[in-house]
């Protein structure tokens, strides 16, 4: 019995997925910026989410038809949703901005996007290197020590947040923006553990 040799469009897939994600960390950083046109950037905003999850049914239909897969089944559903999910979360920030029409945002929250857009660097970086598995370990690992910086400095907008600057209604509009910002980092931290297990599986 032949197998068919194993489709390499898989790691396009996730290396597109995974710069849609970069294009989503910089709109959400142009959202939470002073001045700009939010009402366009959340449009933008959907558009990438949009696309993302257009990448996404784009790998689920490749694994569905494709008899020999670079490595399991269940690790490219699970990275494939891990991706699309950080997106999800990006896009949910956005959202709420908007929806809530947040005016003010406290300028800690920029600590928590440029966590957002360096994981969102690193993880475009390091899906192409899925095809040979090397040179992954420095990935995990720098996305673990962003997440807990990132942990750092949730705590440290919530403590904001709560001492009284803000009236009790702004706190929660802004509680809910900060809330997917940090999921959003710990979605990049799930992406990052699926890498690792796919690597010590496939070494």
């Amino acid at each position: 019995m032949r197998f068919r040799p194993v489709d390499t469009s898989f790691y396009d897939l996730f290396a597109q997925l995974a710069q849609h994600l970069v294009g989503g960390a910089a709109l959400l950083a142009e959202m939470l910026g002073d001045g700009n046109d939010r009402v366009g950037i959340a449009q933008q905003m959907r558009d990438a989410e949009h696309a993302a999850d257009e990448s996404t049914h784009q790998l689920i239909r490749r694994v569905n038809t494709t008899f020999v897969t670079p490595f399991d089944r269940e690790d490219i559903y699970a990275l494939a949703s891990g991706l699309d999910d950080v997106m999800d979360f990006m896009e949910e920030a956005v959202d709420l901005v908007l929806l809530y029409e947040v005016t003010t945002l406290p300028s800690e929250l920029a600590e928590q996007v440029e966590v957002l857009q360096r994981c969102a660097e690193l993880t475009a970086e390091a899906m192409p290197r899925l095809q040979t598995m090397k040179n992954l370990e420095e990935y995990w690992i720098e996305i673990n020590r962003l997440e807990n910086a990132g942990d750092k400095s949730y705590r440290r907008i919530l403590a904001k947040l709560f001492s009284g600057q803000y009236e009790a209604l702004e706190v929660l509009k802004l509680k809910d923006v900060v809330d997917s910002l940090e999921a959003a980092v710990d979605a990049f931290e799930r992406v990052a553990n699926i890498v690792e297990q796919i690597a010590v599986k496939e070494s």
